[in-house]
């Protein structure tokens, strides 16, 4: 399994608009990709600024090039990111995932 990462930045102010732009974008395409096991949005708003870290689980590099094309190491951008990203990476890091462990919401 590969985790993919990637991070954003949007003013605090824009940190809800943008959140619903990503479900509708990314998070939808990840989920639609063959090969995706997951997808999860962290956010953190410091001040007048609101950091989005996306996390997304592969079952192998094949699937990330199902979602990002021939070159993976290049962060995939949508028409209306420039509306509300101040700051971005433009490259995503991939990291194996010797293991994983998640607890049900609640326990």
């Amino acid at each position: 399994m590969l985790a993919r990462t990637w991070r954003g930045v949007t003013k605090a102010a824009d940190a809800e608009a943008y959140q619903a732009y990503l479900e509708r974008t990314g998070l939808t395409q990840y989920r639609a990709t063959p090969g995706n096991l997951g997808a999860y949005c962290l956010r953190r708003v410091t001040g007048e600024r609101a950091e989005f870290l996306l996390v997304t689980l592969w079952e192998s590099m094949d699937a990330v090039r199902r979602f990002a094309g021939e070159s993976p190491e290049r962060a995939v951008f949508y028409p209306e990111d420039d509306r509300y990203l101040i700051d971005r990476d433009l490259h995503v890091t991939h990291y194996e995932v010797p293991f994983a462990s998640v607890a049900e919401v609640g326990s």
